[in-house]
């Protein structure tokens, strides 16, 4: 999931906000400032309402800042590298460049989060004691409570055991202790996430049928939303066994030829043309190592006079906006990346690009390892 806004990076992790999570801050921050606040401390003005309630509403999103930054924490110290951490609808995602290495890791990186949750409770739960004890603010502790349970409830829907939650991956973790297969481990924990998301929706369409009430939408959405993401699970998992032995380099493609930053578009097409198409081609730099990619499409928009003038550095997609990978790298971990992007990967060894991988070489190389099992 790619986020809408960025806000920096922590500890060398890109972080960002996907724009359902801004949607739902603005819904959440409206509820507290209008029913939740008041409802708790009468008395106050509107404006100093929203005040706290904004205020109320970053302090969320940082606990669940901190709760994908557990995980990312755990799995880094398991040799996972964290591509980045994404917060969402429903709640956040930390995206890890490769799975746990056994299932001992990926239990810990699967408890890590809903531990961070249930610490944050821990703490506003004592904060908002300590401020009703001692007769303070009767807002602050509204909102120190309101955090407390919200984390708390969190932490414990988090561990419902199926996928895509924490829980489901606390399921994966033990099946795959118990049976020593992974791929079996994952998809008994996408089945369960079907199982619990269905489960949601049963119970908010009752919710609205027989009650009336209208949360259970909240319900139905938020049932519907999991389903999908189970689903993604399955998908994952048949894609890894189609995978599994492959590597980048079983699956990647050699390019044609390889163009320079310094060379003429003209130069260059003059002699693409004596090789097989191609939809890109690696450029490189003066050393040989990889400068990115320059597309078919680019070339052939460019006119007469400009690939005369101008040189493949003013046409190529420089190597931050490209895939990149190792061609040891296995297959299955890299799937997701290369379907996402808008372009094939680059595949470089020792900073010199070996080859290109694109969604089609997947499904190939996936389809040929299926007929060699029979």
């Amino acid at each position: 999931m790619r986020p809408t806004l960025r806000l920096g990076t922590i500890a060398g992790i890109p972080v960002g906000v996907h724009w359902s999570a801004l949607a739902i801050m603005l819904l959440l921050g409206h509820g507290l400032a209008t029913g939740v606040l008041p409802l708790g401390a009468p008395g106050g003005t509107a404006a100093v309402y929203w005040v706290v309630a904004v205020a109320v509403t970053v302090l969320f999103l940082g606990s669940l800042l901190a709760h994908e930054l557990c995980h990312a924490v755990v799995a880094r110290h398991y040799g996972v590298g964290v591509r980045r951490i994404t917060l969402w609808l429903l709640g956040g995602v930390a995206e890890l460049e490769s799975e746990p290495p056994h299932a001992r890791a990926d239990l810990l990186v699967a408890l890590a989060g809903p531990a961070a949750s249930l610490g944050a409770a821990a703490v506003f739960g004592v904060l908002a004691a300590g401020v009703y004890l001692a007769g303070l603010w009767a807002l602050a502790w509204v909102a120190l409570a309101w955090l407390a349970l919200v984390n708390a409830v969190l932490a414990v829907f988090n561990l419902l055991p199926g996928a895509p939650l924490d829980g489901g991956r606390v399921l994966r973790a033990a099946v795959w202790w118990w049976r020593g297969d992974r791929a079996v481990a994952q998809r008994v924990a996408a089945y369960a996430g079907m199982a619990v998301s269905m489960l949601l929706v049963l119970g908010g369409t009752l919710q609205v049928v027989y009650l009336h009430s209208l949360s259970g939408l909240w319900l139905v959405l938020l049932g519907w939303f999991l389903l999908f993401a189970a689903q993604a699970e399955q998908t994952d998992f048949q894609v890894r066994t189609a995978m599994a032995g492959l590597t980048v380099a079983d699956a990647m493609v050699p390019p044609p030829v390889c163009g320079y930053v310094s060379q003429r578009v003209a130069d260059f097409v003059a002699v693409a043309r004596l090789h097989r198409p191609a939809d890109v081609y690696p450029v490189l730099t003066p050393d040989g190592d990889a400068a990115g990619l320059v597309t078919l499409a680019a070339l052939a928009r460019a006119t007469a006079a400009q690939r005369a003038e101008q040189t493949l550095r003013d046409l190529r997609v420089p190597p931050d906006r490209v895939v990149v990978l190792a061609p040891d790298t296995p297959l299955a971990d890299v799937a997701r990346p290369v379907m996402a992007a808008r372009l094939p990967a680059l595949v470089v060894s020792g900073g010199v690009p070996v080859g290109l991988l694109s969604t089609a070489d997947l499904a190939r190389a996936a389809d040929m390892n299926s007929l060699r099992r029979g």
